[in-house]
């Protein structure tokens, strides 16, 4: 088995480096301890159409049953997996689909912010973020320096941001009640931010010695204006001064293990720091960031927007020139000489491939006796549910997770029963499973469809161990 060092000699970059990871951190810490639990969120917009994820050789039960939207279950053994999902056929063994969850108390339509991972209507304006996602309330459960880390291929229009796809922008988690996560925009920016602790030019020392004491000085200043404020204000300034003292706290941490970030740290090809980049390269160098922050240790969770619905698209192997539009895409209209249909599994492939980097990088890496892949999930999903303009009736997940993981999952596919059957399931359900196996007993997570009569409170009992 590859060391950590040759594991990122051996990258798919090619050009990553790390030194002795796991005996540095076995010298600080002499006993041996049980790794935590990583989770990896994976979002994309314009819908996944719930056909798409069925494999093709089933039978004609299976199809019946799939077409009336009958619950079953089948083990994916015995069943290719669609065209677009072949990079993951590798993980198979990992691997399940799931089906027939719903987000009717989400927003839907083109965009959903921050509710399908917080499982309440929002928007872009702050009031509407009514309490923490659930990426946030899964990172308090296995804490790190950093708590939590997002990175985004931002749209370029609508959406969460408007234009400023390469910088820092409110991202589609919530920390708290009214309370955005920020989101790195480009691989450039993340490894700057994300590294810059152990920057070792002058200028970026200098650098970040000064946004040290500059954040010193400003957090103190709006402590002191939120203890004199009262009414609305108040816990306007309060949250931000409770943020930025969140951010001295967690530089702190990072600091104190700058060696093994240090030797984290992802050397990029020139390429991935560009300012004009396109989209698969942004996520192949977002997919970078994501694997050197999990293996340094500087977080347990990271949620990455794969695309958005206003996300033009560039880099797409057979239309490499071309800037898709997906707002298109979704109403049907074509691309060169591929149709809507191909257009949306181009992208879904592109989307596989980097999910297969980053479940072979972590497969790859040595962990207690077995690998980092062992104690992760992943999942992929759609941010607005299934289709472009959804209504929140199914919301399909791929799912991968280790064999060290807690969910009672297997290589299956799954389908709940549908939409307003006895025994459906929302996302609600779904995020309240995951909580309760990984150690919050939470009775409910999100909010409740009001238009649903059956109830709703509670875990998937069949998904807990």
């Amino acid at each position: 088995m590859n060391s950590r060092r040759n594991f990122l000699k051996s990258s798919l970059l090619g050009v990553g480096s790390i030194a002795g990871v796991s005996q540095l951190m076995a010298a600080s810490s002499p006993i041996p301890t049980k790794p935590p639990t990583r989770f990896i969120f994976l979002h994309k917009g314009n819908g996944l159409l719930p056909g798409s994820l069925v494999p093709p050789t089933f039978d004609d039960t299976q199809k019946e049953a799939e077409r009336k939207k009958e619950p079953f279950r089948v083990d994916l053994d015995n069943h290719d997996l669609p065209g677009w999902m072949s990079p993951l056929a590798n993980h198979k063994a990992n691997l399940t689909i799931l089906q027939g969850l719903s987000g009717k108390m989400c927003t839907t339509g083109h965009h959903t912010w921050c509710s399908s991972l917080g499982v309440y209507k929002a928007n872009e304006r702050l009031s509407s973020i009514k309490w923490a996602t659930v990426d946030f309330e899964l990172a308090k459960l296995f804490p790190s320096p950093f708590g939590h880390i997002e990175l985004a291929c931002f749209p370029g229009g609508g959406g969460n941001a408007r234009g400023n796809i390469n910088g820092i922008e409110k991202g589609f988690s919530a920390r708290g009640p009214q309370q955005p996560n920020y989101a790195f925009g480009s691989p450039k920016v993340a490894l700057s931010e994300l590294f810059k602790s152990v920057a070792t030019d002058n200028s970026s020392r200098q650098s970040y010695e000064l946004d040290r004491k500059m954040l010193e000085f400003v957090a103190n200043k709006h402590a002191d204006l939120a203890r004199q404020l009262r009414g609305v204000e108040h816990p306007k300034v309060g949250n931000y001064a409770e943020a930025l003292q969140e951010i001295r706290d967690r530089n702190g941490r990072v600091e104190s293990m700058a060696d093994v970030i240090r030797r984290c740290k992802p050397e990029l090809d020139p390429k991935y720091l560009a300012e004009e980049i396109s989209t698969v390269d942004r996520q192949t160098g977002h997919a970078e960031i994501l694997l050197s922050s999990l293996i340094s240790g500087m977080t347990n969770v990271v949620t990455f927007t794969l695309d958005e619905l206003g996300t033009l698209y560039s880099g797409l192997p057979g239309i490499e020139g071309e800037n898709v539009n997906q707002h298109d895409v979704g109403h049907g209209k074509s691309v060169a000489q591929f149709s809507a249909v191909e257009v949306r599994e181009k992208i879904r492939h592109q989307q596989m491939k980097v999910i297969d980097n980053i479940v072979t990088r972590l497969k790859s890496t040595p962990e207690a006796g077995g690998t980092m892949f062992d104690n992760t999930v992943l999942f992929y999903f759609p941010d607005n549910g299934e289709t472009h303009h959804s209504r929140g009736t199914e919301w399909p997940f791929v799912v991968l997770a280790g064999d060290n993981t807690l969910l009672k999952l297997g290589r299956q596919y799954i389908r709940l029963p549908a939409y307003g059957k006895e025994g459906h399931k929302t996302l609600g359900n779904w995020y309240t499973t995951i909580l309760n196996a990984y150690g919050n007993p939470i009775d409910h997570f999100g909010a409740f469809d009001v238009a649903l009569t059956i109830d709703q409170k509670g875990p998937i009992k069949a998904f807990l161990g």
